[in-house]
């Protein structure tokens, strides 16, 4: 790639003001990622993105006026656990809107051009998060606000969200559930939290048939994992032909993972990042943002983000 079209990463130590206590989803994650990513050489093929806050209407395009005004009231006046595994703290209100203005920055920047693909490493998380309710560690949910900025703004029509966290994309999912412009597909354990993402759940009304789970049992081993993803990916694909490919990142299928854990390894993350590069390149002229979501080994997940981000850098 040309130094003009090199990938961008959009990141910040505002993101670790986001205080949780003795949780899984702490700032040592980004702490430590940012700490130790710079040093290989894969990071200086990244061109810094300028992260941003997201409006109250950028946030209204996915989650109720009710919802906004919980979690802002939450984190000023009562920070602490708001459900039963998501805390807040004082700040968690503008660091949810700073990582929800992130993505959005990141799907202006890919559509604008002349870079093509955009890593996000924001935190909190997201692809829990119900249009009404936060869930499972995620406040707003991202990467359905990156996808209704890009439907709603720049006009597009077909956009696909992969997700590749071990837990099921719920919220994401019931977000777009009867949604004929924007496809979601989840690779999944199962049976496992949140305990929806049935191979069954297909969509509803206009958007039946745009919703593609794939459910898989603790043991499937690495090479069926892979395999499985790639047929339902192509599936997806061929169907949405999309305009423009979101990625909701989560590591936490690695075997270290003490939340998550779906047998892979550390290498298979550039396999799987290159499959949805694939598609991106075949239908969405290669515009693809990635977004992470779980991973809660420390030391496991700054490796196969470093894998990852290797495929994303690739020409």
């Amino acid at each position: 790639m040309t130094p003009a079209a090199q990938p961008l990463i959009y990141t910040d130590p505002c993101f670790q003001k986001h205080l949780t206590g003795d949780h899984p989803e702490s700032p040592e994650r980004l702490r430590y990622l940012t700490a130790q990513l710079p040093s290989r050489p894969v990071w200086k093929q990244f061109t810094s993105g300028e992260i941003r806050t997201a409006t109250p209407a950028e946030i209204e395009r996915v989650h109720t006026p009710a919802h906004l005004r919980f979690i802002r009231e939450s984190c000023q006046l009562r920070p602490g656990r708001i459900e039963a595994d998501t805390v807040v703290s004082a700040d968690s209100f503008t660091v949810a809107l700073q990582a929800a203005g992130s993505a959005i920055a990141a799907v202006d920047a890919v559509i604008a051009g002349p870079a093509r693909r955009a890593l996000c490493l924001s935190r909190p998380p997201g692809h829990h998060a119900l249009a009404n309710a936060p869930m499972g560690f995620c406040l707003f949910n991202n990467v359905a606000i990156a996808a209704a900025h890009a439907r709603d703004h720049h006009r597009l029509g077909r956009i696909l969200i992969v997700d590749f966290d071990v837990h099921h994309g719920n919220g994401t999912q019931d977000i777009f559930y009867e949604s004929s412009d924007v496809w979601f597909l989840s690779v999944h354990r199962s049976p496992f939290y949140p305990g929806t993402g049935a191979a069954n759940e297909t969509g509803r009304g206009a958007g039946l048939g745009t919703t593609f789970n794939l459910p898989l049992k603790y043991g499937v081993s690495r090479q069926e994992f892979r395999s499985q993803f790639e047929s339902i990916l192509e599936q997806a694909a061929t169907r949405c032909k999309p305009e423009l490919v979101l990625l909701s990142a989560g590591f936490d299928a690695h075997a270290a993972d003490p939340v998550g854990d779906l047998g892979l390894e550390t290498e298979d993350f550039a396999p799987l990042t290159q499959a949805v590069l694939d598609i991106a390149s075949q239908h969405a002229q290669g515009r693809l943002v990635s977004l992470l979501e779980g991973g809660y080994h420390i030391q496991h997940l700054a490796e196969s983000v470093a894998c990852h981000m290797e495929a994303l850098a690739k020409s």
